[in-house]
This record gives C-alpha cells, sequence and structure tokens, in this order.
C-alpha cells in the first residue's frame, strides 16, 4: 500500500469519526496554542520594559549611605558641590541634583480634594529629560523658573487624577496647596508607574525656600539624590569609576568600605531584568507545554480505542496479505495525522489570541497607560517548536497501539466480536 493510500484511509477514519477526533486534538490545540501565546507575550514584557529602561539606561544614581564598617565616622551628605565638581569627569555628560521626601505626613489638596503621602521632588529644568518622563498636559518648568525659585509644580498623573478627577489638562493653572503652602500647577507627567506617579515635582530652590524645614526635604545644599548621566551606555563604567574617584577625594575616603554614598547604573538593573525575564519567556511556555502531554494521552487512548473498534478489519487486511509493517504503518500515521491538525488548529488559535491581545491590552488600562507600549511578539522559534513536539507526541503515543495492531495474528482478529 502506497503513502497516498495510507493518507487517505487515515483521513477516511478521522472524518468518519470527527466529533472524538476534536475531542482528542483538543489537549495538543490547547497546549500549542498557550505556548505560542505565553512565548508572545513574554518577549512582548521584555521588549516593553526594555523600550521603557534602554533610554534612561546610561543613567546612574547617586545616593548616600552609612559606611560598611561598623565604627566609622559620621556619614557626610551628598551637596550640590559635590553635584558640582562631577560635571568637570570626562565621561560624565550631566548631573541633576535633587531631594525629595516621602513621608506619610505630606498632603497635596486642592479646593476639593486631598492627596496623602506624596512624594515630593526638588530639582532642576533637566530632571524631565534625565528621567526619561513625558507629559500629557501643560510643560515642565524652565530654568528662568528654577532660578527664581517661582511657586509652580508638575503633578503625576495619580496625583491629578486624585485632584482635579480623570480630565486632568483641567488641573493646569490650578492651585494646589502642599502642607498648607500654595503652588500653581503647570503641568501633569504621564504614568511610569504606581510609585513615580505619586510624584510631585518642583524646583530645587522652591523646595528649599518654602517646604524644607516644614517636614519635607533635607536642610542647608544637601541632596537625597543625584543623578548623572553618561554619554551612552558604554561609558558608565568609567563614569562610575570617576564618580567614586571624584566623591572619594571630597569626603577623603580611602578606603572603599568607608564610603558614605552609593551609585547604582540602571543598565546594571536592566540586564538583571533581562535574565530573569528570559527565564521566565523560556519557563511559562514549558509549563503550558504540560498540556501537551495530556493531549498525547488522549491520543493514545483514542488509537487504542480505534484498534480494538477495527481488530475485524485488520485481521481481513492481514488474510489478504497487509504485512505487519504496513498495518504499523497505517496506525502510526493516523495518530500523526490527528495531532498534526491539533497543533495546526493550535498554531492559529495562538496567534489569533495573540493579536487579540495586542489589540484589547492599550484598552484594559486606559487611564494609567501601563500597557500601552506592550505588544506580543509572534516568533517563528515557539511556532516550529511547537508543531514539532505536537507531531512527535502523536508518533509516541500512536506508537503502542500501532504495535499492538502490528502483531495481531489474522485468525484471533477475524474471530474477534
Amino acid at each position: 500500500m502506497s503513502l497516498k493510500e495510507a493518507l487517505l484511509i487515515a483521513l477516511s477514519a478521522v472524518r468518519a469519526h470527527w466529533l472524538r477526533s476534536m475531542l482528542t486534538m483538543l489537549g495538543l490545540i490547547i497546549g500549542v496554542s498557550a505556548v505560542i501565546l505565553l512565548s508572545a507575550c513574554g518577549q512582548g514584557v521584555k521588549n516593553s520594559v526594555d523600550a521603557r529602561i534602554e533610554t534612561i539606561s546610561n543613567n546612574i544614581t547617586i545616593v548616600p549611605k552609612t559606611a560598611d564598617v561598623p565604627g566609622a565616622p559620621a556619614a557626610q551628605p551628598l551637596t550640590e558641590e559635590d553635584a558640582g565638581a562631577l560635571l568637570g569627569a570626562p565621561d560624565i555628560a550631566t548631573v541633576t541634583p535633587a531631594v525629595s521626601g516621602s513621608t506619610g505626613s505630606t498632603t497635596v489638596q486642592s479646593n476639593t480634594a486631598q492627596f496623602l503621602s506624596g512624594n515630593i521632588i526638588g530639582t532642576t529644568e533637566d530632571w524631565i529629560t534625565t528621567t526619561n518622563r513625558n507629559l500629557t498636559a501643560g510643560t515642565f518648568f524652565n530654568q528662568a523658573q528654577a532660578n527664581s525659585a517661582a511657586k509652580v509644580v508638575v503633578l503625576g498623573p495619580t496625583v491629578a487624577r486624585t485632584l482635579f478627577g480623570s480630565d486632568t489638562p483641567t488641573a493646569l493653572d490650578q492651585t494646589v496647596q502642599i502642607n498648607h503652602v500654595p503652588f500653581r500647577v503647570i503641568g501633569v507627567m504621564a504614568s511610569y508607574g504606581q510609585q513615580s506617579d505619586n510624584t510631585v515635582v518642583m524646583p530645587l530652590d522652591t523646595d528649599r525656600r518654602y517646604l524644607i524645614g516644614h517636614g519635607i526635604g533635607s536642610t542647608g545644599d544637601n541632596l537625597n539624590q543625584i543623578t548623572v548621566q553618561a554619554p551612552q551606555q558604554a561609558d558608565v563604567p568609567a563614569a562610575m569609576a570617576e564618580i567614586n574617584h571624584v566623591l572619594d577625594a571630597r569626603h577623603h575616603i580611602t578606603d572603599p568600605r568607608m564610603r558614605d554614598f552609593q551609585i547604582q547604573s540602571l543598565g546594571s538593573r536592566l540586564q538583571s531584568f533581562n535574565q530573569i525575564v528570559s527565564l521566565l519567556v523560556l519557563f511559562t511556555p514549558a509549563v503550558a507545554g504540560l498540556s501537551l502531554v495530556v493531549g498525547g494521552i488522549g491520543i493514545l487512548n483514542i488509537m487504542l480505542v480505534s484498534v480494538t473498534e477495527r481488530t475485524r478489519e485488520i485481521g481481513i487486511r492481514k488474510a489478504i496479505g497487509a504485512t505487519s509493517s504496513a498495518i504499523l504503518e497505517q496506525f502510526l500515521l493516523e495518530s500523526t495525522v490527528l495531532a498534526g491538525f491539533g497543533g495546526l488548529i493550535g498554531v492559529g488559535a495562538g496567534i489569533g489570541l495573540s493579536l487579540l491581545v495586542q489589540r484589547i491590552a492599550p484598552a484594559i488600562d486606559p487611564a494609567s497607560g501601563a500597557l500601552a507600549g506592550f505588544s506580543p511578539v509572534v516568533s517563528a522559534m515557539p511556532i516550529v517548536v511547537a508543531f514539532t513536539i505536537s507531531l512527535a507526541i502523536g508518533l509516541i503515543a500512536g506508537g503502542y497501539p500501532a504495535y499492538r495492531a502490528a502483531r495481531l495474528r489474522p485468525i484471533q482478529a477475524l474471530r474477534y466480536q
């Protein structure tokens, strides 16, 4: 019997019991589509986070800390003089100082509502660029407003919605009070994560003049944070070495364990995150692939039933000259056809679900836009791997029933009732 004839017989067998065949293929359909969907979503999450963080991957954050040696001298604070000294380093492009406070006593309020526990940041006009933040309404404060300590603020989206409702542009030119000090709203920032969305940003000297000493911020010209930007990500290691050299000299530090500051690179965090996400991208579809095993068990079960139902047919075919290898080939081909159809339908379902998620994801949380940049990425490798595993499962699951069918003796098969 030719391969074409065997394939036609296999298709006839599937068509004759189409409902049973569909139920048998269901496990494979779910498994293949789940592998493709989860792989696409995992890669989409990775790309989305990379796109957000990569633009600031050359940022280096400096914060005060205590020395790692017990009994060390009192730590010196970071100051504006420290920030100014860093500007002369060759591998440092920009330096953005900031003071901040996020205590429970911080209250931001309008005439009709109030927001508790807002994080107040006093910084320079470069902060919006350095941190890669965007505005949905208004403008950020400029150098003239920063130099004159203008009483202006830019609100995070959560603060703006709480005080002025979902129509955040209505917040512009409104007055808010921060610990009973009035400020004019000149801008509203786009969403950047829950913690960042609770912020209120103002000029550094404004923070110092009106809020420092009133429960927010630090004292004098001390800073809570300095953000240093290297020209590009490749320059980050050199910039970090220059930061250590400059601040060690200014703070009279000879032992690295005695440092009263800590530097952190967002680029290294991005690499760590990518390693974690890469593991998840591999592990999650593998878990979903367990349903492929369930599908294989279904094929094994239905092929055993098929062998039992067609015992007399097997006996007749052997009596008229069919060889054991031909019977083996026939049943293996039938199980492979079942697995192949299940795999193809699963591929179509997986791609379709990925496109559906891509379309509806931005509409899930339109207010914050947290999923606006998320888009599942369908690639060829998961499709090929899932479909190949589906075919392999069909062959393996059909192997034992096909072997049983091939071993049947014609006389016993013909006598079977």
